[in-house]
């Protein structure tokens, strides 16, 4: 990227937030904080009204506002391609609300960028996997939205699988994550006093109350990272045969698939860093016939007492 589109990028992520940081901008182009100040310096000097304090970052004029002329091609894929996620992976509200910012989007494109972009819509699509497919309910987040926007409490109604019962709980966002295949949310729960996941598939209610957060919370990124980093995990190695591997689905990747290496023409090898073994060694009972537990000791010996107490409520 050269220096003149480098400033217009600037320009137009100058346009995206009330305020941008200098490192931000540094970071996002790979540049010393002296090149930002220099680029900012430029824009000024072509007449763009930038307000720019110390400590805090730079913000244009209220009201300033320069339409993109073009996009990339990279960048049209991009847009497509988020456009596609966002139908398969969110509720319809969000999904409604996306379409119709990407149709203000398109109205300022040229007529071979909008051509471009017609072309490319018509060769992605998000198929679902045959073999794993999960109800995934979204209904409420955006809801959820706006209770963390409006920095209010919000009241669930949310079935609690282990206990198979329907509670109610006031809570305070933190944010939304997607994985594997289901939304969560992380919320502060004021019934636990602690914080807690939520899966937004199980929330049959949700209602924005008037009261304010009690106190400030963390990011969901530094949440989310110090509960990775908390996380207990096991090293499991086991063998399975190649042809059941097209039925173990995306399970496999909840369960904390790591690699996989060939032993030979029949025999394929599977590490995983798995947060439960005795999760895992449940789901092990769905293929067992088929594979090997080659470590941890331990994870054999569950396998083993599974099948023990199973033998006991089969009455030949």
């Amino acid at each position: 990227m050269n220096r003149i589109e480098r400033i217009s990028a600037i320009l137009i992520q100058l346009q995206s937030k009330n305020i941008v940081k200098a490192q931000e901008i540094a970071d996002r182009f790979e540049i010393s904080l002296r090149t930002v100040y220099r680029d900012i310096r430029a824009l000024e000097e072509t007449g763009v009204p930038i307000i720019g304090e110390a400590g805090v970052g730079y913000s244009l004029v209220d009201g300033y506002r320069l339409a993109p002329i073009m996009f990339t091609q990279e960048e049209a894929m991009a847009l497509i391609t988020a456009e596609k996620l966002v139908e398969k992976y969110t509720d319809q509200t969000t999904s409604n609300s996306y379409n119709s910012a990407l149709f203000k989007i398109k109205a300022v494109l040229k007529a071979k960028e909008k051509s471009n972009i017609n072309l490319i819509s018509k060769h992605i699509e998000i198929v679902p996997n045959r073999y794993f497919s999960i109800k995934n309910n979204t209904a409420q987040i955006e809801s959820i939205l706006k209770s963390i926007a409006g920095q209010k409490q919000i009241e669930i109604g949310y079935f609690t699988n282990h206990s198979q019962q329907n509670t109610h709980r006031t809570i305070e966002p933190v944010g939304i994550f997607h994985s594997g295949n289901h939304w969560y949310l992380v919320a502060y729960c004021l019934l636990r006093n602690d914080y807690r996941n939520f899966k937004i598939e199980r929330i049959n209610s949700i209602t924005i109350l008037e009261k304010q957060f009690n106190k400030e919370h963390p990011s969901l990124k530094s949440f989310l990272e110090k509960t990775t980093t908390e996380q207990k995990l096991t090293k499991v190695v086991i063998q399975v045969e190649k042809h059941i591997m097209r039925f173990m689905g995306e399970e496999m990747y909840h369960q904390g698939y790591v690699s996989q290496q060939s032993i030979d023409d029949r025999i394929v090898e599977l590490t995983f860093l798995s947060t439960s073994l005795m999760g895992f060694s449940r789901w092990y009972m769905y293929f067992g016939e088929f594979a090997e537990i080659i470590e941890p000791s331990e994870l054999i010996n569950l396998a083993k007492e599974n099948i023990k107490n199973l033998s006991k409520k089969i009455s030949l």
